[in-house]
Order: C-alpha cells, then sequence, then structure tokens
C-alpha cells in the first residue's frame, strides 16, 4: 500500500526532464501571467511543461487554483477558493486567439464549494472560446461534479470534442490516493459521457503499488464504460507531505502496457514514464 512521508526515491534515468526555454516558452508564460490564468501545467508540478509551452500549448485550469479536495497525488493547492472570477472565461478565450491554439485542453480544480461544482463556469468558457476561435478544437478534463448528471450535462451540453476524467488509479488503491472520489462513480461519469455521443478519454498513474493484472482490469472498466482514448504515467511524488512512489516503472512496462490497451479495443493509448492526461492531447481528436 502507498505510503506518505517517506524519502524521495532516486529518479532512475528515463525520468530526466529538460528545463524550459525557448521563444515559445517565455510567449505562452508571458500570456498565461499577463491574463491572470492558471495552467495545471505550472500548479501540477507536470514534468512536459517545457516541452509544451515550447511547442505553444498549455493546460489551462480554471475556477482558480486552490482546490476543495485533498488527494494525495496532487501538487494543487488545497484549501477555501477564492470567489469565481465570472471574467476568467473571457480572458482565457482571448489568450487561446493570441497563442493561435488549434486545440486547447481545459481543467479546472475541484470546487465542491460552489452550487453546481463550477459546471455554469465551465459552460460559459466552452462558449467564450467557440465565440473568439472558430477553427480551434477543445478538449475537458472534468471533475466528478459529485456523481450529479445534471451538472455535468451544462459541459458535455457545449459539446466538446473531447472529455476526459481521469480514474487515476486502480480500483484497490481508489481510497487511500484519491480524497472524495469514488472508482465506480468516476466510471459512471464515463459512460454518460459516452452517452452523448461525446468521446471519453481517460488516465492513471502507475507506481503506487498496482499490479499488471489490475492496470488490465481497470482497462477493461474503461473500455465497458465506453472510453477510447487513455494514459498511462509514473506517479512522481510532489512533496514528502504526498504518497511516496512505490516503484519506478520501466519503460519497456508502459510499451506493455500500450501494446494491451491497443489489442484490448483503445483507439489511442499514450503509455511512457513521462505521460500526462493532456501530454499529446491535439494528436486525439
Amino acid at each position: 500500500m502507498p505510503k506518505p512521508n517517506n524519502n524521495y526515491k532516486r529518479k532512475p534515468s528515463w525520468l530526466k526532464i529538460k528545463l524550459p526555454s525557448g521563444a515559445n516558452y517565455r510567449k505562452v508564460k508571458q500570456i498565461v501571467e499577463g491574463y491572470g490564468l492558471h495552467t495545471i501545467c505550472s500548479s501540477g508540478n507536470c514534468p512536459n511543461l517545457g516541452e509544451c509551452w515550447g511547442a505553444g500549448t498549455a493546460t489551462f485550469m480554471i475556477l482558480g487554483e486552490i482546490c476543495t479536495r485533498s488527494c494525495r497525488f496532487c501538487a494543487t493547492q488545497t484549501g477555501k477558493p477564492l470567489p469565481v472570477d465570472y471574467d476568467e472565461p473571457r480572458r482565457l478565450a482571448h489568450s487561446v486567439k493570441l497563442m493561435k491554439l488549434k486545440h486547447c485542453v481545459i481543467t479546472s480544480v475541484d470546487r465542491d464549494d460552489l452550487e453546481d461544482g463550477g459546471a455554469g463556469v465551465w459552460a460559459e468558457t466552452i462558449r467564450a472560446i467557440r465565440d473568439e476561435n472558430l477553427a480551434t478544437t477543445i478538449e475537458v478534463l472534468v471533475p466528478d461534479f459529485k456523481g450529479r448528471q445534471d451538472h455535468l450535462q451544462l459541459v458535455l451540453s457545449q459539446k466538446p470534442d473531447i472529455c476526459a476524467h481521469n480514474l487515476e488509479t486502480v480500483r484497490r488503491l481508489t481510497p487511500l490516493v484519491r480524497s472524495a472520489a469514488n472508482y465506480d462513480r468516476s466510471l459512471q461519469v464515463i459512460r454518460w459521457i459516452t452517452e452523448k455521443g461525446l468521446t471519453a478519454k481517460s488516465g492513471i498513474m502507475v507506481g503506487l503499488g498496482e499490479t499488471f493484472d489490475e492496470v488490465m482490469e481497470t482497462m477493461d472498466d474503461l473500455l465497458a464504460a465506453g472510453c477510447t482514448v487513455m494514459t498511462i504515467g509514473q506517479y512522481l511524488q510532489p512533496s514528502l507531505q504526498h504518497l511516496r512512489v512505490e516503484e519506478y516503472i520501466h519503460p519497456d512496462v508502459f510499451t506493455a502496457y500500450r501494446n494491451q490497451g491497443l489489442i484490448k479495443g483503445f483507439r489511442i493509448v499514450e503509455s511512457n514514464p513521462l505521460v500526462r492526461s493532456s501530454y499529446h492531447a491535439e494528436k486525439h481528436v
């Protein structure tokens, strides 16, 4: 079982990360900061920040950067969120235009303090992006909205090109890894997405103590729910207060996960130590 408050394991050579640099990286950074926006790239300590920002892409995080949940894997700050910024959708949409994004990825913190979980702001954000960026495809990575289908429907009614919701880990480890989420509830969210005829995507981390067979079972559960795109990446411990890494999974195992997922019937499987849910997202449309 994963345990918190242990010393970091030494990272293997395949987890070396390039420092962010380049003109595109600086341009994205200036736009994000200049328009008062948040990204999961920086808030979540994503190892691909340099690569993605250098390519002119970013995953925007709406509804602030303080989450009402305290998942034991996540680097995002936990606490009492600030009031909703209702001008954020407009600023984000204009930023997408300035960056000339062909594909835009949006996620959010969990806002369990709001009656609709922030679904109304989600819907307005998608509308604002579409109004100002007619040719841009949109991917959303949504929370579970406490299992409220009516709140999720506010987002789905805007018909994003891809709708993702992450399982994060295998069934057995879910209670230890996720603070308020439920494995079966997340599968239900994915079913609701597919029932609306939208492309459903989900992702998990490995290295938390799961077995190969448990990953295979998770794949089967996702496929049964209608998921067609899956991402698998290495869990990296954000701090000593977070769950420790139980194992650094060898790249050959990630290749095996990808091959098995494709055999099972996924349309796309991104499986690599540094993969995160929005990695190469533009290729998943």
